[in-house]
This record gives structure tokens, C-alpha cells and sequence, in this order.
């Protein structure tokens, strides 16, 4: 009899490992996680794990260093427990916006992360909208780097149709995501010109693409401090655009961004619970991926392509 799969959840995503558990119709599986009174972090599971194939679920959000070496901590318990294989999933990977040397004497942080995970015992990791693809070159290990777009279309299309759709990238380096959302939903794309004077800081120069007149759909793989997306909305305001939607998968929402969103002219802004809100908002609807994950073991347990979650 074929050995079931065992799901951990850490601290930052005890509701989506919940609901993934009861999706897959398992045990629930108890994690010890205590920090001590220094700041070290101890996390064990509370049963044997010997010979199973373990699935740890937790995003690297706020506070990220501690919510990573949580992972760290508890692969290596799990390692050392005699686990059969080790898949981490991690809804949103912390750490992906350093994933290049842009700047002189910069680390490449993304790639230090990859290296830890590995070297702590993961075997696969699972993600969401990777803040740049290519990151997934940086492991060693299979990685799977699951997408939100499409259930964004799904959302969009069923809202508001296919007709006067614009999709619009906030900057250059969305171009790909824009258009995968654009051909879902059969509508053409705008690209805006962003300067970033400083860390957090949107400037928009210009646009490429028409709005006037156009629902406009600003979509990006996250809203952290909220300035990029209010800079861009307001800017297709003054250009015409009709109404603006925003959707995107991480809600990081940094310090006051749920307000500066909040008093922007956003209808409504669609995202994932790969972060959990910090406080709900009349403007934000957050739609679970807990059935995707769980969709996602389910392919890898039984070693099938898990190409149809990106047809969602």
C-alpha cells in the first residue's frame, strides 16, 4: 500500500495548509515551532517521519529571515528524521527581487537562498509567479513555478468580457506576464516606462499603448509598498482609461500601502493568498490557491506531468 503523502505547515501559511489538507483529505500533521528567547528557532515535526515523502508549506513573507529559517530549521529536522523526499512549497519566495547584481558590490540573494534550501535537505520546490523565471536556473533541484495569471483571466473574463480590455504592465520587465493575461483574455497590452529614482519609488515617463476610453487591468506578480500601482493608475486616469482593475498574486502590501490603494482610482484589485492580508479591505478579493497546491502534490505523487495546472 502506497505510503500517503504528509503536509507541515509553518507559521505564515497555516490557513492555506489547512485548507490544502482538507482538499487531499489527510491528516493534519502538528510542527513544533518555538523561538527562543534569543531569537533561535526551533521547529520539529511532532511524528515520525521516516520513509514518508514530506511536503512543508510556507511563504517567505514578513518577517521573511525569520519565516526562511523556519524552512531551514525544519528540513534539516526533517532530513535528519529520515524523511524520504522533501518538497518545499513556498507560495511567495522571499528574496526574489535580488536576483541580480545591478549595482556594484550587490549580492545576488535569490541565488544564497536557492543554495540554503538545497543544502538544508529540500529535494523540489514549488512556487508561485517567480518574481523574475529565471530564478528557477539557481537551484539545483526541480522546481515548479506555478502561475496566478490564468486564474486572473478566468476572474476577469467571467467580470468583465473580452470587449475594450486593455492589460497593462507597469514597467518593462511584466511585458510577459501582461501578454499571457492579454491572450486569456483576447485583449491588447500597454507598457509604462518606470524609473525608479530609489529603492520604493515609481516614477511613470510614458506609456506605450492605447487606454482611452478602455477598462484597463494593471497586472504584476506583486504590490509591495502600493506606489508603482498608484503611480500607474493615475496616470491612465489622466490618459483616459474608463475604470482600473489590478490584479496580482503577492500581496506583500508593505507599511501603508493598503490605504494608498484604498484612495486610489482602483475599482477593485484581485489577488492570492499566497501572503495573508494584513487586514481585509472593501477593494481587494483574495482568491485561495490552496486548490492548486493541492492539485500540484497530487501530479507529483503519482510522478504525471503538472503541466495542466498552467490551463487552469
Amino acid at each position: 500500500m502506497k505510503e500517503k503523502p504528509v503536509v507541515f505547515s509553518l507559521s505564515s501559511s497555516v490557513s492555506v495548509a489547512d485548507e490544502v489538507i482538507k482538499i487531499l483529505n489527510l491528516d493534519k500533521n502538528e510542527t513544533i515551532v518555538r523561538h527562543f528567547a534569543d531569537g533561535e528557532i526551533l521547529a520539529k515535526p511532532s511524528e515520525t517521519v521516516r520513509g514518508k515523502h514530506c511536503y512543508i508549506i510556507q511563504s517567505t513573507c514578513a518577517p521573511v529571515t525569520e519565516n526562511l529559517m523556519e524552512i531551514l530549521v525544519f528540513c534539516d529536522a526533517l532530513k535528519r528524521a529520515s524523511a524520504k523526499e522533501i518538497t518545499a512549497i513556498i507560495p511567495y519566495f522571499g528574496y526574489a527581487r535580488q536576483d541580480r547584481k545591478s549595482k556594484p558590490r550587490e549580492p545576488i540573494s535569490a541565488r544564497l537562498v536557492a543554495d540554503l534550501l538545497k543544502t538544508s535537505g529540500v529535494d523540489r520546490v514549488v512556487t508561485f509567479d517567480l518574481h523574475a523565471a529565471q530564478i528557477q536556473g539557481f537551484f539545483s533541484c526541480p522546481v515548479d513555478d506555478l502561475t496566478f495569471i490564468n486564474v486572473l483571466g478566468n476572474y476577469f473574463k467571467d467580470k468583465l468580457g473580452t470587449k475594450d480590455i486593455v492589460v497593462v504592465s507597469p514597467d518593462h520587465g511584466g511585458v510577459v506576464r501582461a501578454r499571457n493575461l492579454a491572450s486569456h483574455l483576447d485583449a491588447t497590452i500597454a507598457i509604462f516606462d518606470k524609473r525608479r529614482p530609489k529603492p520604493n519609488v515609481a516614477e511613470m515617463c510614458d506609456i506605450i499603448g492605447d487606454v482611452k476610453d478602455k477598462t484597463c487591468i494593471l497586472v504584476d506578480d506583486m504590490i509591495d509598498t502600493g506606489g508603482t500601482i498608484v503611480a500607474a493608475s493615475n496616470e491612465l486616469i489622466k490618459r483616459g482609461a474608463k475604470k482600473i482593475y489590478v490584479g496580482c498574486t503577492h500581496p506583500v502590501l508593505s507599511n501603508d500601502a493598503i490605504d494608498k490603494l484604498e484612495n486610489a482610482p482602483i475599482e477593485e484589485i484581485i489577488t492570492s493568498n499566497t501572503i495573508k492580508l494584513k487586514r481585509e479591505s472593501s477593494k481587494i478579493k483574495v482568491i485561495s490557491i490552496a486548490p492548486m497546491i493541492a492539485q500540484a502534490i497530487d501530479c507529483i505523487e503519482e510522478g504525471v506531468s503538472i503541466a495542466p495546472l498552467y490551463e487552469v
